[in-house]
């Protein structure tokens, strides 16, 4: 069940996307595929839903979205630079205009001081080649409102993203 903020969120996006004729897919980390669930309860969202990879791990992120393996030993699995590796992997392997990646501490645990719990990076990437990065730093607030607060955080960028982007010949 989501709640009405992110049903709100979810209906907003694959409505913009709908009247673009745009594809989605999302690379989600710590996440774990909230966002494509989201956006997938509601009806319709397969002519705009692509599909949606789960990186958990380092390795997923390699495999499924091509994260080089030097990205993610220099700057970190939680990092702006994974981030854009992972929604750029997603535009390329899938066959949507505009994908969302998430990767971030949602806790309790994992934190350090450079990268506390509730440190959350977004990036949305277009086919034609347009990036977007966000970051958050929503703080120690418990496992399920940093997943919560990310995934209308995803929806708000792959929405940004939306407005200029152009659907694939």
């Amino acid at each position: 069940m989501l709640d009405d903020a992110t049903r709100k969120a979810a209906t907003a996006l694959l409505d913009l996307c709908k009247s673009r004729g745009l594809m989605v897919a999302t690379a989600e980390s710590c996440t774990g595929g909230l966002v494509a669930a989201a956006l997938t309860d509601i009806a319709g969202s397969s002519s705009v839903v692509d599909r949606g990879f789960v990186t958990y791990s380092n390795a997923a992120k390699q495999a499924m979205v091509g994260v080089p393996k030097a990205t993610i030993e220099k700057h970190g699995a939680v990092s702006r630079e994974t981030a854009e590796a992972m929604a750029k992997g997603a535009v390329s392997k899938a066959t949507a205009d505009i994908a969302v990646s998430i990767t971030g501490i949602a806790g309790p645990g994992g934190g350090s001081e450079a990268k506390p719990v509730g440190l959350v990076h977004f990036a949305a990437a277009s086919h034609g080649g347009r990036v977007l990065h966000r970051e958050r730093r929503y703080g120690d607030l418990g496992r399920a409102e940093v997943r919560r607060r990310a995934v209308l955080d995803a929806l708000g960028l792959l929405s940004e993203l939306a407005t200029s982007a152009t659907p694939r010949s």
